[in-house]
C-alpha cells in the first residue's frame, strides 16, 4: 500500500512541475484587454500616465481618489458659503463610462462653481450629456488608423495616426453658442469628426474627449504618440488635479512580507508548488498513521431487562394480583424516597402532602389511593383492574 502512494505521489509533483514550466518557458501573449487600470502593464493600461501623472501635470497637484465623485466632491462643499472649498479640474479616463447618476450630477454643480470637468472615454454619462445639449455616435470605416488632429494649427504637433485601442466614436450634436472644437479624427480623405470639444458650463468646462486608448501604455511609450496626450492635456488648467479611477484603490501596496513573492510569476508558482507538495505529504502521512477507533458498545443495564422478563414472566402466567402488588410497592416507595411522605396511612392528609409537593391534581391522587385500598382487600385481581390502576398511577407522572 505505502509503494503506490508514493509512485502516485512523485508522478503529480512531476506533472505539475512539467505544466509549470511550459506556462513560464514559452512565449507569453499580449493582452490587449482595454482595462485602463492605473496599476496594469498590459498595452491598454494606465501605468505609464499614473507613473509619469507628475510630468504630465507638472504645474499642478494631483490628488487620486478611488470613491465615487459625489462622495469626493461633496467633502469639499461648504454649504455654510455655498461653495466649494477647494477649485481644481476633475479628471477621469476610462474605456467606457462608469460614473453613476449621482456623481454625474455633482460634476455639473463643481463645473457650474466655475471648476474644470475633463472626462476621456468613448460614452459619457446621459446627465451630462443632456445638460451640455451635445450627442455621441459612433460607426465603422475601413480604415487601418484614425489621424487625430487639432483643431488649434498653432500647437508644436504633427498629426498621429493611431490603431491600437482606438475607436470611431465622436459628437455628431453640439450646441455651437457653448462648445468649442479642439480636435478631429478623419474617418476619410474628405470627413473629419469633431473627437475633443470644451463646453462652456456655468462659470466652469467640461472638456470631453472620445479617445481614451491615447493615456495608455502602448501609445504613451510608442513614437511620438505620447505628444498628442501632451498636448490634450494641455488644455487643462493648472491648479489641482482631482483623478478618479477606481484601480487607486489596488494600488496600495501590500503588507505581507511574501509580497514580493507573489509580485514575480516564476516564485510564486515555485511558492504555490510547495505549498501543494507539503499539503499532499500532511494527507497521506496522516492517512499512513492513522489508528482505527475500537467501537466500544455502551454498557447493558442488565436490571431493566431483568424487570422486563419477570414481568413478562406474571402476564403470561396470568398473576395479575402480584403484579398490581408490585407496581403499588415500587409506587409508594418512589413517593418516600422523592418526596419524603409517609405511605403507612393512606389517608386524606397522605393526599394533601403529595398534591402539594408534586402539585398534581388532587382528583388524579385520590383516584389512585382509592384503587391502592380497594387491590388490598381484593385478593382476586382481574386483566381490567391491572390496566386500570395501572393508568392512575401513570396518569400521575411522578
Amino acid at each position: 500500500m505505502k509503494k503506490p502512494i508514493i509512485i502516485c505521489s512523485v508522478l503529480l509533483v512531476v506533472v505539475l512541475t512539467l505544466i509549470v514550466w511550459a506556462e513560464n518557458a514559452g512565449p507569453k501573449a499580449i493582452d490587449w484587454t482595454p482595462s485602463y487600470q492605473t496599476n496594469d502593464k498590459i498595452p491598454l493600461g494606465l501605468y505609464v500616465m499614473n507613473e509619469e501623472s507628475k510630468t504630465l501635470f507638472k504645474n499642478s497637484k494631483v490628488t487620486k481618489f478611488s470613491e465615487t465623485p459625489y462622495e469626493f466632491l461633496n467633502a469639499l462643499y461648504d454649504y455654510d458659503v455655498s461653495d466649494y472649498t477647494e477649485t481644481g479640474t476633475f479628471i477621469n479616463i476610462e474605456a467606457y463610462n462608469s460614473i453613476d447618476t449621482e456623481s454625474a450630477q455633482e460634476l455639473l454643480y463643481f463645473a457650474e462653481y466655475g471648476n474644470t470637468v475633463f472626462l476621456s472615454m468613448k460614452d459619457f454619462p446621459d446627465v451630462i450629456l443632456d445638460s451640455l445639449k451635445i450627442g455621441t455616435s459612433s460607426g465603422y470605416h475601413k480604415r487601418d488608423s484614425i489621424p487625430l488632429t487639432f483643431a488649434n494649427k498653432k500647437l508644436s504637433y504633427k498629426t498621429q495616426s493611431l490603431s491600437e485601442g482606438v475607436s470611431f466614436f465622436h459628437f455628431n450634436k453640439i450646441d455651437t453658442l457653448n462648445t468649442t472644437v479642439l480636435g478631429y479624427q478623419e474617418v476619410n480623405e474628405t470627413t473629419k469628426q469633431a473627437n475633443f470639444i470644451k463646453v462652456a458650463y456655468g462659470n466652469g468646462y467640461f472638456i470631453l474627449h472620445t479617445q481614451p486608448a491615447v493615456f495608455t501604455n502602448f501609445h504613451l511609450l510608442k513614437g511620438k504618440h505620447h505628444t498628442y496626450a501632451e498636448n490634450v492635456v494641455s488644455y487643462l488648467p493648472e491648479g489641482n488635479i482631482y483623478w478618479y479611477s477606481h484601480s487607486f484603490l489596488n494600488n496600495r501596496q501590500s503588507n505581507s512580507i511574501i509580497r514580493y513573492i507573489l509580485s514575480q510569476p516564476p516564485l510564486k508558482n515555485a511558492y504555490y508548488l510547495s505549498l501543494l507538495g507539503i499539503l499532499m505529504f500532511m494527507i497521506f502521512n496522516a492517512r499512513r498513521k492513522q489508528r482505527i477507533v475500537p467501537i466500544v458498545p455502551p454498557v447493558k443495564n442488565t436490571t431493566v431487562d431483568f424487570t422486563k422478563t419477570i414481568g413478562n414472566l406474571y402476564f403470561q402466567e396470568r398473576n395479575h394480583h402480584t403484579i398490581i402488588d408490585k407496581k403499588i410497592i415500587y409506587f409508594l416507595e418512589h413517593i418516600r424516597t422523592v418526596y419524603l411522605i409517609d405511605t403507612y396511612s393512606l389517608d386524606s392528609t397522605f393526599v394533601e402532602k403529595l398534591h402539594q409537593k408534586t402539585g398534581k391534581p388532587v382528583e388524579d391522587i385520590e383516584k389512585a389511593v382509592s384503587l391502592i385500598k380497594r387491590h388490598r382487600h381484593n385478593f382476586d385481581s382481574t386483566e381490567a383492574d391491572l390496566i386500570e390502576i395501572n393508568k392512575a398511577i401513570e396518569n400521575l407522572r411522578l
